[in-house]
């Protein structure tokens, strides 16, 4: 049985509502699509403050996403300590750090090519 393609735009919106839902901040999703040799279309970039509302972010997006669009990352790394949490959906890549982690890495700077979305959080 095939699996149903969920489109991006769909799957981006739904993560960001996620990460909104729990008060992620700094939300920016970088678009690699123009880049060669990229793992995936696109990066979604967020930071919480403490490990737990890096796990609650996590917690919300895989939540959303499910109950909306009937999807489940295929692979999620680094929930055991809550400092930066990677959720694979394939297509989109979802970061989640704590801010002093995501300030260390600076991935953002790895993908200079990439078109940068910033995402106004309302809180």
């Amino acid at each position: 049985m095939a699996k149903k393609q969920i489109n991006n735009d769909d799957l981006l919106a739904n993560i960001i509502k996620g990460i909104e839902e729990v008060k992620g901040e700094n939300i920016d999703i970088l678009d690699l699509r123009e880049i060669d040799n990229t793992v995936c279309d696109y990066f979604v970039i967020c930071n919480g403050n403490s490990n737990t509302q890096v796990n609650a972010i996590v917690g919300s997006v895989q939540k959303i996403v499910s109950k909306e669009l009937k999807d489940k990352p295929w692979h999620v790394e680094g929930a055991e300590n809550g400092e930066w949490v990677l959720m694979d959906y394939v297509n989109i890549v979802v970061h989640v750090f704590q801010k002093h982690i995501r300030e260390y890495y600076r991935i953002e700077s790895l993908w200079g090519d990439a078109k940068i979305t910033t995402i106004e959080t309302k809180y």
